[in-house]
């Protein structure tokens, strides 16, 4: 049985990890459930029952860490996990499927105590308001939002032995896995029936189908067929390489490369394609696609052979390989095979070998390509290795080799792609001028805001997108993503002063963190020391911030800008403390409910005003000018300093508005109470203070105290000199 021990305190381990403690985050739920626990339990004896559920969260919980899995709670014979909750890959909700599979396969293996267990499997995804530290501890109630008791729900009308996914679940992992719909649900709790489907397991290798033009990719085309040319036609073998962030249409590129070489000196030229899945079942699975024969013998899109490759010494060890390409043990048998079957193809003709998405490989696949580049490099065979993979893969290529960048479309590019996007879903073509900024040059993000009016997805943004973006951010680590969440927050330009004053960080330290996020292209620099957020990293990035979040941005930036001006922040808006080596001794927002948030989003932190005003605290009457504590009437260009009041002997000092002298004049008291009371107030003293004679009641002040001399429920009887007698019974 998994049993998770806090490592620490909740403000130790927020400290350690992020500033941040709590985010708004899309995630994927998993429940499953024992099917007839109860009459189950009911015959066995108390120590059998003890065996049985060790053996059972036992194997639940090795699928789940085996698939980065959190394991959010137990409840009785049900588990709970998280997927997402950090280091989002943008496959969350696949990992969950294939966890929920490999529970219902590994509890009919095992059998646990010799019975055979029935499991029920709901998958939904979400948003939710995740505690960093709990998540991180691996205490309950790391999570509150509604998809986990929709998830709860899927469970129970789930078949047995099934996995049951949500509508936006399915979406996700479409052409992933294999799904069928199942009958229309109406679940307990919801306003709506639920549209819900049951997987079946894993897909297989599918040709992807491109029916767009190829758009802005005329020069990277160009470099990637030369080289393909020169290897073919000077029997040299050469890597080339499409490098590229996810969505940048390095996938569509290598299908344009592998067409557009068809013949090399009259010679046909032939084509083996395959892709690395996310999360392959076997280690050489793809392996397979590069070797399997085609019975029509079509030049088409996919794997392709003239002839059966598996002709020939080791004929037998890829026929075995072909009819399991997911068994590890008999695909290494076959790699000697199936590397001299290819190079027996380069021998008789030209051969390009493509790979897609090599930096989903295993380790084993990477290294039969690298061994096959030598061996045909050896005998001086016509091949050419194409893959795809992205920016961050830092895999050392075979000599020669050349990586051909796969960058943002620009704004024209763009802006063709969405009009094509656009025609082809039946949409205004119009609405490419507002969707180049958010695009920003992914044509994944465009095919995804084409696609469909996103405006009933939360934020506006398609799910597809943020699930890119929310990659992204997590590839960050905790200080930069914090302060790109501090960037996000705000409506203007990110100046590093403002980023530090919401962290609680010192002077300095945000100006290099700012200047490596644009060296990533999360940031562009607009003035000398302002930075703007991309805007759909903006966009995504303020939807995580929870609503305690923003509000800690907000009081922090108002306490820097007030002790910047000289005033005292007011009570609440104090900056964390610091220990030594300027570590966070109380972290922003730390402490606070976990399930705080969520509702409607609130208002951004707003930028900083040219005239230096804090937007957050108007002046009434005073336009342009504000003040987050009070203003000094008829003083223009002063905002309400505070210093010290005399006050009557035992009595405290008060703080009162500064003046132009050490004290206040009875002109500037009565001032400031016509501000404060109204016109009807005569006072000869600050706010607060006894004053001799009586001053007359204002009209507002009676509403709320009563009368003079009235005593009733929590009203403060008054002598004659106005001095507190006590509170009336």
């Amino acid at each position: 049985m998994l049993i998770t021990t806090p490592a620490g305190s909740r403000e130790a381990v927020i400290a350690a990890c992020r500033p941040v403690p709590e985010e708004r985050r899309t995630v994927t739920v998993l429940f499953v459930d024992i099917v007839g626990s109860t009459r189950l339990v009911e015959r066995l004896d108390p120590e059998d029952v003890r065996a049985l559920q060790r053996a059972y969260f036992g194997t639940v919980a090795s699928v789940l860490r085996r698939w980065r899995g959190v394991v959010e709670k137990y409840v009785g014979d049900a588990v709970m996990a998280l997927f997402g909750t950090s280091g989002s890959d943008g496959l969350d909700a696949y990992r969950a499927v294939r966890a929920g599979l490999d529970i219902q396969a590994a509890l009919e293996r095992r059998r646990p105590a010799g019975i055979r267990l029935r499991v029920r499997v709901g998958v939904a995804t979400g948003e939710v308001l995740l505690d960093l530290a709990g998540v991180h501890d691996g205490g309950h109630g790391a999570a509150s939002g509604a998809v986990i008791t929709t998830a709860a729900r899927l469970q129970e009308h789930a078949p047995p032995g099934g996995v049951v996914v949500c509508p936006v679940t399915r979406t996700a992992v479409a052409g992933l896995v294999e799904q069928r719909p199942l009958a229309t649900l109406t679940l307990a709790g919801k306003a709506l029936p639920l549209d819900v489907w049951r997987v079946t397991g894993a897909a297989g290798s599918r040709p992807a189908r491109h029916r767009v033009p190829l758009v802005g990719r005329r020069r990277e085309l160009a470099g990637a067929a030369d080289e393909v040319t020169r290897a073919l036609r000077e029997r040299r073998p050469r890597w080339i390489s499409l490098v590229g962030p996810p969505g940048s249409g390095r996938s569509r590129l290598l299908h344009e490369v592998t067409r557009a070489v068809s013949h090399v000196d009259g010679v046909p030229v032939r084509r083996r394609v395959t892709a690395c899945p996310p999360y392959p079942c076997g280690e050489l699975a793809p392996l397979a696609d590069l070797v399997r024969p085609r019975p029509d013998g079509s030049v088409a899109d996919g794997p392709v052979a003239d002839g059966p490759v598996a002709d020939g010494p080791g004929s037998g060890v890829l026929a075995a390989f072909l009819a399991a390409p997911d068994d590890d043990t008999v695909a290494a048998r076959a790699v000697v095979a199936c590397r001299e079957a290819l190079l027996g193809l380069a021998a008789d003709a030209p051969v390009v070998v493509a790979v897609d998405d090599l930096d989903r490989a295993a380790p084993a696949l990477r290294r039969f390509l690298h061994q096959l580049h030598v061996a045909a490099g050896e005998r001086g065979l016509p091949l050419a290795v194409v893959t795809t993979c992205g920016s961050g893969s830092a895999d050392p290529l075979p000599t020669p080799a050349r990586r051909i960048p796969v960058e943002p479309l620009g704004p024209l590019d763009t802006g063709r792609l969405l009009r094509h996007l656009l025609d082809r879903a039946g949409r205004p073509a119009a609405l490419a001028a507002r969707l180049v900024a958010l695009v920003g040059g992914s044509p994944a993000v465009a095919t995804a805001y084409a696609s469909a009016d996103p405006a009933g997805e939360p934020g506006g943004v398609p799910a597809a997108a943020r699930r890119l973006v929310d990659a992204r951010l997590d590839r960050l680590d905790g200080t930069h993503r914090a302060v790109l969440l501090a960037g996000a927050a705000r409506s203007g330009p990110v100046v590093a002063a403002s980023v530090e004053a919401m962290l609680g960080w010192p002077a300095g330290r945000a100006e290099p963190v700012l200047r490596a996020l644009a060296a990533a292209g999360l940031l562009r620099q607009v003035t000398a020391d302002g930075w703007a957020v991309d805007a759909l990293v903006a966009r995504v990035a303020a939807m995580r911030l929870s609503r305690a979040v923003r509000a800690d941005f907000a009081r922090r930036l108002r306490a820097a800008k007030d002790t910047a001006a000289g005033r005292v922040p007011a009570a609440g808006t104090d900056v964390p403390s610091r220990g030594a080596g300027e570590r966070e001794v109380c972290p922003l927002g730390a402490g606070r409910s976990r399930r705080s948030g969520g509702g409607a989003r609130p208002a951004p932190v707003p930028p900083d005003r040219p005239d230096g005003s804090d937007a957050l605290c108007p002046v009434p009457g005073q336009p342009g000018r504000s003040d987050a504590l009070c203003p000094v009437p008829g003083q223009p260009g002063r905002s309400g300093a505070l210093r010290a009041v005399p006050a009557r002997p035992g009595q405290p000092v008060r703080a009162g508005p500064a003046t132009g002298g050490a004290t206040g004049t009875v002109a500037d008291a009565a001032e400031w109470s016509r501000w404060r009371n109204g016109p009807a107030s005569a006072v000869t003293a600050w706010p607060g203070q006894r004053t001799d004679p009586s001053p007359a009641v204002p009209a507002r002040q009676e509403r709320r105290t009563g009368p003079p001399g009235r005593v009733g429920r929590n009203r403060r009887r008054t002598g004659s000199g106005g001095q507190a007698l006590g509170l009336a019974a």
